[in-house]
């Protein structure tokens, strides 16, 4: 499907892509992965024509159907809704839906009945009689609610802009499909939505992302992008993870044997050049230098820039690091962006903030920090809590214009300074050397903005980090890095994550925010997902891995039940979801037996559309197949939730 062949691309004196060739064949799944500024979105638009290439080409083969997100998305008019805009995925989906209502006052004309045809052909094919349906099933996967369908598009914040803009690529089911980081944007509940609804997609995927478990989970293919050169790895995110480091060892190798190779060259052309005995073969050794530069091995980015990440040991502080009690905030006095909250945290907990966005969880953050006070209830530090807070936003907590030194040194002299030495040692210990110091912290890439972020917090000492989304600027090594500090770390974490694998790293216990209030689950990721379908189905929750069943009402465990009381426990169990199995078993029936009526009446309607007789009526027939397929659409999703369940009920039994 994409050919890219012996692709460069230079900015300036820069070089970001050079001779790059490799191919993407039609169904690949493909994770496009790297260091952030290695050329991962320039071949993104290249593919789609918003960049030429300084050498070679790429061929693109049966011109695909191409879907992908605008980094700056608007209406179409100031007007248009979230749903007009979302439905707007298909280009000229709209112009032939309004060509074919305006040829059906006056299809007798058999010219205009043949393009009406042509145009219903296309219109289908292309989705466009359950475009709707499929928009309104990714705006609601994606956080937004029914009542936001009809709010303007322009009333809504970038954040949810770049959601709606995902909605309507996604809903368009493009052939391939090119997604640029879509979980930057998205709260957990979204990225697990996002995983459930791509891993069905059935058309060519490209995704550029540092989120492991989007990742390990959708592609099987692993295009690293790095030092000007992209490497494609046959296998998926864990196996290029190994073969990786196989590569690097090789390269590492070869690269020590040129350097020492161009050593010894250019050691006897220092020696020799001056002596005319020795001119013509010093001359012809330099040919061999020049030879070598040109093609000299690069490390990649990742090895040479991956930089250090410590925390120190936390201070001291009382077993209790925070309480709240009928804690509750408002902006404008009015409307409550939460309110009755009541939960503590403890010394030496892990937790994960988890919730749809627009419910509080930065606010609530910025609460527990103490940069914004409580308009209702009361926010309680413990004796000697000492919070350390990481903002998503960095102007909030880095000056931009400050220099790196500066930043940092204000932090140190903060908790009392000490000897510039020492100070020293700890700005490269977090990897900024002698010619990192001196940048504006402006001008620092994500990465080194948050190891800049971290050494504040590491010389301001605290026993309590409050990390907002502190993976956002950070690639595939940077995380594993700051995973790796985060678990070694021996104070108190209240982090807030969109990448699922990190925190199901690094979080011991969830507290979930929702609408209704605040809920504490006392285990990691994997025991709130649990214990959430649990509550939802009311069905026993299992420990696996070989550990005894756990009871959700407190029962005794079922190995310490006799034979007759297991047997007695499981029949009650059947006869207690006996009802519900009965109610599914007629839902699919109904659902069945209403979808071959509609299929027939659809059969029927489309006959008569295609072979009219003089009194056919066809504005209504073509409205009675619209309706038809829409009310199919309905049934065969009823259908689906319906089997789907009744299937897990079965298994229980």
């Amino acid at each position: 499907m994409l050919d890219f062949k012996g692709i460069s691309v230079h900015y300036g004196h820069q070089d970001v892509l050079t001779d790059v060739t490799f191919r993407v064949n039609k169904g690949d799944r493909v994770g496009v992965v790297g260091p952030n500024g290695s050329g991962k979105s320039t071949l993104f638009k290249i593919v789609l024509g918003e960049m030429s290439t300084d050498k070679g080409e790429l061929v693109i083969e049966s011109s695909p159907r191409i879907g992908f997100t605008r980094q700056n998305p608007a209406p179409d008019h100031d007007g248009e809704t979230l749903l007009e805009y979302a439905q707007r995925g298909i280009p000229g989906l709209s112009d032939m839906e309004a060509e074919m209502s305006e040829l059906e006052s006056d299809l007798a004309d058999p010219q205009k009945m043949k393009r009406y045809g042509e145009l219903q052909t296309s219109f289908e094919h292309l989705g466009g009689y359950d475009i709707e349906t499929r928009v309104k099933v990714a705006l609601g996967g994606l956080g937004f609610t029914t009542e936001e369908f009809q709010h303007p598009f322009a009333s809504f914040s970038g954040g949810w802009r770049m959601r709606a803009e995902l909605s309507r690529v996604l809903a368009s089911k493009p052939d391939l499909l090119l997604l640029d980081e879509p979980s930057n944007y998205l709260d957990l509940p979204a990225v697990d939505w996002l995983q459930k609804f791509l891993k069905a997609y059935d058309g060519t995927l490209m995704l550029i992302s540092h989120d492991r478990y989007l990742l390990r989970t959708l592609t099987d293919i692993i295009v690293e992008v790095d030092a000007g050169t992209a490497t494609r790895y046959e296998g998926n995110l864990d196996w290029y993870l190994r073969e990786r480091e196989v590569r690097y060892e090789h390269l590492k190798a070869a690269k020590e044997n040129q350097d020492h190779h161009r050593e010894q060259l250019q050691r006897f052309v220092d020696r020799f050049r001056a002596q005319a005995t020795k001119a013509a073969q010093a001359q012809s050794r330099q040919k061999l230098i020049d030879k070598i530069d040109a093609e000299r091995i690069v490390l990649p980015k990742r090895y040479t820039n991956s930089g250090r990440l410590r925390l120190a040991e936390p201070p001291p502080s009382g077993i209790e690091m925070f309480r709240c009690e009928n804690l509750g905030f408002s902006y404008d006095g009015v409307k409550k962006v939460f309110s009755g909250l009541e939960f503590n945290i403890s010394r030496g907990d892990k937790v994960a903030l988890i919730g749809y966005n627009g419910l509080g969880k930065t606010t609530l953050m910025r609460i527990i920090a103490g940069t914004r006070q409580p308009t209702e209830g009361r926010a309680v530090l413990g004796h000697n809590v000492v919070p350390g807070y990481l903002s998503q936003e960095f102007a909030e907590t880095i000056p931009p214009d400050l220099t790196v030194y500066r930043n940092a040194k204000n932090a140190w002299d903060a908790q009392g300074g000490g000897p510039e030495k020492v100070f020293r040692n700890q700005l490269g210990a977090f990897g900024f050397d002698e010619n990192d110091v001196e940048k504006p912290a402006g001008v620092l890439s994500g990465g080194e903005k948050i190891r800049l972020a971290f050494l504040r917090l590491f010389l301001s000492a605290p026993n309590f980090l409050l990390l907002d989304e502190p993976t956002t600027h950070l690639d595939l090594d940077g995380r594993r890095l700051l995973q790796d500090a985060l678990q070694k770390y021996g104070g108190t974490i209240l982090l807030v994550s969109h990448d699922i694998d990190f925190v199901r790293a690094v979080a011991t216990s969830v507290l979930e925010i929702t609408r209704e209030g605040i809920r504490q689950f006392p285990g990691g990721y994997d025991y709130y997902r649990e214990k959430v379908e649990v509550q939802r189905g009311g069905k026993t929750e299992k420990a696996g891995d070989g550990k005894p069943e756990r009871r959700l009402d407190g029962e005794r465990p079922q190995a310490q039940l006799s034979k007759k009381e297991l047997r007695q426990q499981r029949a009650a169990e059947r006869a207690k979801i006996a009802p519900r199995v009965k109610e599914l078993k007629n839902r699919v029936e109904m659902a069945e037996a209403k979808l071959d009526e509609l299929q027939k009446a659809l059969d029927e309607a489309s006959a008569e559309l295609f072979n009219p007789t003089p009194t056919t009526d066809f504005a209504e027939a073509n409205r009675k197949v619209r309706t038809l397929q829409f009310e199919i659409d309905r049934y065969t999703a009823e259908w689906e939730e319906a089997a789907t369940e009744l299937e897990e009920l079965k298994k229980e039994q």
